[in-house]
């Protein structure tokens, strides 16, 4: 990577985490004090803008009272402050840390210090030091706000009152229901409690029953519990469907005159399977130079969505499709997302395009964006355009046929797979030699029956044809965040919708690093060249065996989070200086603002002030982290429910994590994960060895480590805490 390249990243890491490193600088001698020109010479930053954000920056601190201004220009550590604002993340212990820019680590917080505190609540908290030691730890004073006042759990009824234990075992406290405020549920049932009161004299909160979801284990009663956990709907408004129903659906010859017209290029989409919301699909047209046009069409959902409207509004709020283990919670209504914006097979339909003329060494030679009207001419499954891949053959076998029958193919769109495949695995070579992070992970699907039980167990892997789409859908991503990022007409900055990708944090690859070494992997974490192509191959010996899961879960989780934003400051896993998300309007709202921005500027239009797309980023961000919640909930449950048929069967697992409680394992041949509690092993006292990643018995010495394969057998399931506990064999 470039001296330039590598200033840009610094400099956009520091920039985002600006309150942490003043903080962070401040900090460490509170005597000092420092002007802005010095704190920017600390952060490595040289730029004008750089230094002129650090002053606005110190500015609004010495305005809060975090910063003392003791001199002009001149700013110190405001010691003499002792109360700060943060969120809370209560573990299941009952402890809790306290979550702050002002710190540059998390601040222990003992249950007793909580009060009436709850996990993700803002609250002002006392920061102390504990006795005989230098380490903080903070005490509540008072909850700003509530990070939800509504709770899922299960009805638990005495002669005149219940209470609510929260499926949640994050919320320590249950909710005492008076008889008045049951809402016709009855003992045993799953609800949602609403918080109305917290009395002082009360260990207990008050609260009023505002749904009835059902019987705990029914189905549709958990699926429907997980998604109310998170807060998010399952079904739309009246009012919402009343408005989709009214939209003209009609392309008309004045639209289509307003668009480019390529109804006559070869066009077709390739998708999961089950897939009904087909919001991308791919042309080819061979050139008269010996080039390749390629389209990437996508839905044009903005033209249907338009701004204040109520459809408009649903789909902000809900920000993001959820997709669980059985179902999709569209982001819009089913007449939408299934059907005018979903780009079927032999219909014309209103797309918004990214075309490239592409050489035979995948070097893009020219490009165009703009609104389209396009016709796909063949929808494939992955698994048909795989065997076509393959096979290099126009026949797709009826074992992966959509029909499940055998049929052929069109000549000319064999030609236009076969020749993308190709330009994909160029594409994606070249992605991978500029530092980008290959996590190909297997994901886990069921097999489920009329009554949508789990009947089996099979895993998904991204082959070719996957990976074909990804490479396009990548490119239509990145060079419409270039066009507009590096844009030089017009101000340079233009607001727009980025999703960036930090770099790695430090001590959780140094984690990392310490934890694969034990197992005989390597991790060279000197620069970020060596980084990222020691991550690929770790990634790669692990692939296939049994440690793969964990390995593949720990190397992820010492990844920053990627998050949508107005600042870009790049993607580091996909090693792209520009990214956006373009490709998918029909399940993601960013892509939606992203085309309204993208066609503005196409327009002509000036740049429109970032604030309020700041904030409608942070909210997506947020939104598709509790959807990503949901589906992992959705999954454990089905999981559960799937291993409550074989508690009487053993099987081979490994390891997969090490707690002074107990054991994780997982098994090797569903991934299914349980705990294994210290107490329940018999054959000596095991105490907890973190340095090890391990337990070991007092006595014996024997050692049960993280990655070590065990047998287990499950020994309790529990569907409303999707939780399992095994029993382990041991020899």
């Amino acid at each position: 990577m470039s001296r330039k390249k590598k200033m840009y990243k610094k400099k956009g890491r520091v920039i985002k985490d600006l309150t942490r490193n003043i903080f962070k600088i401040l900090n460490e001698d509170s005597t000092k004090y420092y002007n802005y020109k010095q704190i920017a010479a600390k952060m490595g930053i040289t730029d004008t803008d750089g230094k002129t954000q650090i002053l606005k920056k110190l500015v609004e601190l010495t305005a809060n009272k975090k910063v003392k201004e003791i001199d002009r220009g001149k700013f110190q550590i405001n010691e003499d402050r002792k109360y700060f604002i943060g969120t809370l993340d209560v573990t299941r212990s009952g402890n809790a840390y306290f979550i702050s820019d002002d710190f540059e680590n998390d601040i222990f917080v003992p249950s007793v210090n909580l009060g009436k505190a709850l996990h993700e609540d803002t609250v002002r908290v006392y920061i102390y030091k504990r006795k005989r030691s230098d380490k903080l730890e903070a005490d509540v004073v008072e909850i700003i706000e509530r990070a939800k006042q509504e709770f899922v759990g299960t009805l638990q009824m005495s002669k005149n009152f219940g209470f609510v234990l929260p499926d949640n075992d994050r919320i320590p406290v249950d909710i005492f229901i008076a008889k008045s405020k049951i809402n016709g549920a009855e003992h045993g049932d799953k609800v949602v409690a609403k918080l109305t009161d917290w009395p002082d004299n009360s260990k207990n909160p008050f609260g009023k029953i505002t749904q009835v979801l059902g019987k705990p284990g029914d189905h549709d009663t958990e699926i429907h519990s997980i998604l109310l956990e998170y807060g998010l709907p399952y079904e739309f408004p009246k009012n919402v469907e009343e408005e989709a129903s009214t939209l003209e659906l009609e392309i008309t010859k004045e639209e289509i005159k307003k668009r480019r017209d390529m109804r006559n290029d070869l066009t077709f989409t390739i998708d999961p399977k089950d897939a009904k919301d087909f919001d991308d699909a791919l042309s080819f047209t061979k050139l008269e130079n010996g080039n390749y046009e390629i389209g990437i069409h996508i839905a044009d959902v903005s033209h249907y969505v338009q701004p204040k409207t109520i459809l408009d509004e649903e789909a902000y709020n809900r920000a993001t499709s959820v997709y669980l283990v059985d179902r999709v919670v569209p982001m819009l209504p089913e007449m939408l997302s299934n059907g005018v914006c979903s780009l079927r097979p032999n219909e014309e339909k209103l797309t918004f395009s990214a075309v490239f003329e592409i050489t035979e060494k995948a070097e893009i030679v020219n490009q165009w964006f703009g609104r389209t009207v396009t016709y796909s001419d063949k929808r494939f499954a992955y698994e048909e355009a795989q065997a076509i891949i393959e096979s290099k053959r126009n026949i797709v076998p009826e074992n992966v046929s959509l029909t499940g029958e055998t049929y052929e193919v069109d000549e000319s769109i064999v030609e236009a797979i076969l020749k993308m495949d190709e330009l994909a695995k160029v594409i994606r070579e070249k992605r991978m030699k500029s530092g980008a992070i290959s996590f190909d992970r297997v994901e886990v699907r069921f097999h489920l029956n009329e009554d949508l039980n789990p009947t089996g167990v099979y895993f998904k892997e991204a082959k070719d044809a996957n990976k074909l789409i990804e490479e396009f859908m990548l490119l239509a991503n990145k060079k419409v965040a270039e066009f507009i990022g590096k844009s030089r007409r017009g101000p340079t900055n233009k607001t727009f919708i980025y999703r960036i990708h930090d770099e790695p944090d430090i001590e959780k690859l140094a984690a990392l690093q310490n934890m694969v070494f034990k197992f005989g992997y390597k991790l060279n974490t000197n620069t970020r060249e060596s980084t990222t192509e020691s991550l690929n191959q770790l990634l790669k010996d692990v692939h296939g065996k049994a440690e793969a899961n964990m390995v593949e879960t720990l190397a992820i989780r010492s990844m920053s989070k990627a998050a949508y934003t107005t600042m870009n400051i790049g993607h580091y896993g996909l090693a792209f200086d520009y990214y956006s998300h373009f490709t998918s309007p029909i399940r993601r709202y960013p892509d939606v603002m992203t085309h309204r921005l993208l066609q503005h500027y196409l327009d002509g239009g000036s740049s429109p002030k970032s604030d309020d797309y700041e904030v409608k980023c942070k909210h997506s961000s947020k939104m598709e982290e509790l959807a990503a919640k949901a589906e992992r909930d959705s999954i454990k449950y089905m999981q559960v429910k799937y291993m409550e048929d074989h508690k009487d069967e053993e099987f081979p697992g490994v390891i997969s994590g090490v707690t002074e409680w107990g054991i994780y394992v997982e098994i090797i041949s569903n991934k299914c994960e349980g705990m294994v509690r210290i107490r329940d092993i018999k054959s000596d006292y095991y105490i907890f060895d973190e340095e090890q990643f391990a337990i070991v018995g007092q006595s014996t010495k024997h050692m049960y480590q993280l990655g070590d394969e065990v047998r287990v057998k499950v020994k309790h399931t529990d569907l409303e805490r999707k939780h399992l506990d095994f029993e382990l064999i041991e020899d």
